[in-house]
């Protein structure tokens, strides 16, 4: 049954259809801030109490996937190193469940929300601040009725609500601005004098509440119940690939059944190719296993739900390709190397990625560090 939830105070209602269950409201003004413990990246429970001394607590719940918080990250630094000096104490807090995030809601980040990720992303950006979770209660994240990421609220002295909304008109540019309405909300409380625009709208990727669980589910029953295919890889074929005379990034993966590290990472590559779907890239796997163990390649691929996005078939029908998955029937696999990659050794596993026009712009052999394996297709596709 569908919900409907309205928000008032951004000048106008708005109306949210909600799937079986209410969001949360926006914290009206003049609220006082939720008391809360959550625990930080630093491995420590961290109180609102904690922050007693601050003249102004800025609270923004962001996340590590979405790529306005991505874009906010290097800002959000700037402002701590801005205003801490003035009495400005600044946390960001992951209010997002790391379950209830679908996979294709992964395609600008290589980083997904849950608390481990946490600390690689706040290394990434340099941050100085407090980096709290709230993705497994959503306590504060409800207290606070938080729609988005990132999304701002800024509590006086008296830790009363002063503003809510978003950082700055940045938007997905990590180094422009625009307007920043959380400065101008910071000078005016430090001035003494009120926010002209206490409340504006937090645009950003939705908050991942915890019903959302649900639907992941049942899209991973989904991909469960797509077919894995397999086709036959010749030198010919192999010379197509390598061109890539498409639009989108092509990551091509050798590997064998009776390879430990191949096996190994293999579901991480699925999970990576789904994470991108929606992105102009695609997955190849090459089992260069012998021939006569078809039968268990494809047992395998199916074992691993090695399937076929809706969003790549349709390039597979104009390049007149029936799969994603091949298996080396060419004899000796020198021809498939010579064509792919001249510079592998032959070790497994082995994993290429190719722009469009045939340039190699990453290589690796043996098991693959799947963040780094992230961190390379997000450079590819910018």
């Amino acid at each position: 049954m569908i919900q409907w939830n309205f928000i008032i105070g951004l000048g106008a209602a708005l109306l949210l259809p909600v799937m079986g269950q209410d969001i949360p409201k926006v914290l009206p003004i003049g609220s006082a801030a939720p008391d809360f413990s959550l625990q930080g990246i630093d491995g420590k429970a961290h109180t609102l109490s904690e922050y007693a001394e601050a003249k102004i607590l800025c609270v923004i719940f962001t996340c590590n996937h979405c790529p306005d918080s991505v874009a906010a990250a290097a800002r959000m630094q700037a402002i701590h190193q801005n205003y801490q000096n003035k009495g400005v104490t600044l946390i960001a807090v992951n209010g997002n469940n790391a379950g209830s995030l679908m996979p294709d809601e992964l395609g600008f980040s290589p980083f997904g929300d849950s608390l481990e990720e946490m600390k690689p992303f706040a290394k990434d950006y340099g941050w100085t601040f407090p980096y709290l979770y709230d993705g497994e209660t959503q306590t504060l994240t409800t207290a606070c009725g938080a729609q988005s990421t990132p999304h701002v609220f800024l509590f006086d002295t008296a830790r009363k609500l002063r503003y809510t909304g978003r950082m700055d008109d940045g938007g997905r540019n990590p180094a422009a601005t625009g307007k920043s309405y959380l400065r101008d909300a910071l000078d005016a409380l430090l001035g003494g004098t009120e926010v002209k625009e206490p409340v504006t709208r937090s645009f950003g990727c939705s908050t991942k509440w915890l019903f959302k669980k649900s639907n992941v589910a049942l899209d991973q029953a989904a991909w469960e119940k797509k077919p894995a295919t397999l086709a036959d890889l010749d030198a010919a074929l192999c010379e197509k690939l390598a061109a890539n005379q498409t639009n989108k990034l092509r990551l091509i993966n050798f590997w064998s059944t009776t390879c430990g590290p191949c096996v190994k990472e293999f579901p991480a590559l699925i999970d990576t190719y789904r994470r991108f779907q929606n992105r102009p890239m695609e997955f190849i796997s090459i089992s260069v296993d012998d021939v006569s163990q078809r039968p268990a390649v494809l047992k395998f691929l199916e074992s691993r739900h090695a399937a076929l996005s809706d969003q790549t078939a349709p390039s597979l029908i104009e390049e007149g390709r029936s799969s994603n998955n091949f298996h080396w029937s060419g004899g000796n696999p020198d021809a498939m190397a010579r064509a792919i990659d001249p510079e592998w050794t032959g070790a497994l596993p082995h994993t290429v990625l190719i722009a469009p026009g045939g340039k190699i712009l990453w290589r690796h052999t043996d098991e693959v560090d799947v963040v780094e394996l992230r961190r390379q297709i997000l450079k590819g596709l910018k």
